[in-house]
């Protein structure tokens, strides 16, 4: 680890506002949580409302205590369809005449054979 540069790791103590103090080690002396394992619902298994600036009162306020639910939706029914007569298969096609051969191009008498060109050495 190079010097200078890390954090002190120092005691510190958490305050939880239900009143809960726990010590451990942080980078920071003290911090204050509103909650903490001793007051929330998941650990105490106690199903209480955790209100964050007043949100729940307004969605009370708002739409009530109970939330209506969704109509139930009418069933529908489907609609026998007739059934369905398979198509008889088809012939099998004639196969394709065969291409007559077609002699290779020749070279015209007139043109000058390829030389090949000669690549310079490397050293």
């Amino acid at each position: 680890m190079k010097p200078k540069i890390h954090p002190k790791y120092v005691e510190s103590t958490i305050t939880c506002a239900c009143g809960n103090v726990i010590k451990t080690r942080s980078t920071r002396p003290s911090m204050k949580v509103d909650l903490c394992s001793a007051c929330h619902p998941f650990f105490t298994g106690k199903q209480h409302l955790v209100d964050t600036a007043g949100r729940v009162e307004k969605f009370r306020r708002r739409y009530g205590d109970v939330v209506p639910t969704k109509p139930a939706k009418p069933v529908k029914v489907a609609k026998a369809k007739p059934a369905k007569v398979p198509k008889p298969p088809k012939a099998p096609k004639a196969p394709k005449a065969a291409k007559p051969e077609t002699e290779p191009a020749k070279p015209a008498a007139d043109a000058k054979p390829a030389t090949p060109v000669a690549e310079p050495e490397t050293k």
